[in-house]
């Protein structure tokens, strides 16, 4: 028995404390099974200091889901099953967060690839997106997308599939490039972001999928407008807004025009901002809420993104109220499970106030984000102390701010 370093070391890369990983636990088992998970700090403590090597049940499928890989990368044993005469071919298999589930066969003679790969790359793809969600940016889900991407693609080189499989695992390969195509924008690696871009591209061409593809052009719109490149931010999302997709569903395109909006406030230019939001509001009317989407498009669009575009929009142009004013209607209407685009939405709202000359208010919304933040909420408040200090520099908010980021710096 001895400390699990492995476990203790993950714990560090995703900023998490010992009772947040109960809490992460305890989300994972309610959906898992539809029931509260009962996962207590004494049971993580067990865990991180050894006395718990083997973990069962729940507790198991739970620290799959948070973590994305199996019991056996964190460390721990493997739990005993039922069936030990099992062949252990079928047994060396590559586990996914998304329940334990076998992505990869074992090696050997090639074999058939089915539509049951297929489902469970999927099913590991929403696995990576809900992590997302509640980390956004991590070096650790850019790399296990990545990875995912190749483990996905090394099914086509061991095994015989029909073109239609085969046109999937392509889009699964290209999902989870995409991915981490995400993570690298997020987390503000943008020649990490720059290196993804042709490779996700390809992957969905070869793949047919145009929702896959709309994702990569849309995100490669999203890496251009963050490198301050307009011009190259909209042609890259009149790629995804020119796709077929967008006619047959209005929801692409109700995204299309948002992002598209948040672009030409980089141009400071306030009427196309206004009729593309228009465009986008319009389109978000029309959608079919009962159409079968994406796992990523359903995890994350609806009114309140179409807000925060919006909000990205009007602090780009300068207008702060209108900004500040969108800003509130987004964080209302975002998702519990939503915590990135929450703290985003809320720096955000921050600078709207900034921009007003309310500096307590600003302040106060500031010191609302929770501490160990992702990489681009952390820059936005980096840049928030600045332009607090630039304009009001002996002001008591001022000061406020300053305490507040000291005492972050000792708890830290």
């Amino acid at each position: 028995m001895g400390v699990n370093v492995i476990l203790k070391r993950r714990l560090v890369e995703l900023g998490l404390t010992q009772d947040e990983l109960a809490r992460q636990m305890n989300d994972a088992i309610e959906e898992i099974t539809g029931r509260p998970g009962d996962v207590s700090a004494r049971t993580v403590r067990n865990l991180v200091n050894g006395s718990t090597t083997r973990p069962i049940g729940r507790t198991c499928a739970a620290l799959a889901k948070v973590f994305g890989c199996s019991v056996d990368d964190l460390g721990f044993a493997s739990p005993r099953t039922a069936a030990p005469q099992e062949d252990p071919v079928r047994r060396r298999t590559f586990m996914t967060s998304a329940a334990g589930a076998a992505v990869v066969p074992g090696l050997g003679a090639p074999r058939r690839v089915g539509h049951s790969d297929v489902k469970r790359l999927e099913a590991t793809f929403a696995a990576i997106i809900a992590q997302d969600h509640r980390y956004g940016g991590r070096v650790s889900i850019e790399t296990q997308a990545s990875d995912l991407a190749d483990e996905a693609l090394s099914l086509l080189q061991r095994g015989t599939a029909s073109q239609r499989v085969r046109n999937s695992i392509y889009a699964c390969a290209a999902s989870f490039t995409s991915s981490a195509l995400w993570a690298a924008i997020d987390g503000r690696r943008f020649d990490a972001a720059l290196r993804y871009v042709d490779r996700a591209s390809s992957l969905a061409v070869m793949s047919g999928d145009l929702t896959i593809q709309f994702r990569i052009w849309s995100h490669a719109g999203t890496l251009y407008r963050h490198l301050g490149r307009p011009v190259d931010a909209l042609a890259a999302n009149d790629v995804a807004r020119n796709l077929p997709i967008t006619r047959r569903d209005p929801l692409f395109a109700s995204l299309g025009h948002a992002r598209h909006a948040a672009i030409y406030g980089l141009t400071r230019d306030a009427v196309a901002v206004e009729r593309t939001l228009g465009h986008a509001q319009a389109a978000f009317g029309r959608a079919d809420a009962g159409i079968d989407r994406p796992a990523w498009m359903t995890a994350f669009f609806g009114q309140a993104e179409i807000e925060s575009l919006a909000l990205t929009a009007h602090l780009g142009l300068g207008s702060f109220a209108q900004a500040e004013a969108h800003a509130h209607r987004s964080i209302a209407l975002l998702r519990p499970h939503m915590r990135r685009s929450r703290a985003i939405a809320t720096a955000r709202l921050a600078h709207a106030q900034l921009g007003q000359g309310d500096l307590e208010p600003s302040v106060s919304t500031a010191m609302t984000i929770p501490t160990g933040s992702h990489p681009r909420v952390s820059r936005m408040l980096d840049g928030f102390g600045d332009r607090l200090r630039a304009t009001a520099p002996r002001s008591g908010a001022a000061k406020t701010w300053g305490a507040y980021i000291d005492s972050r710096r000792d708890a830290s």
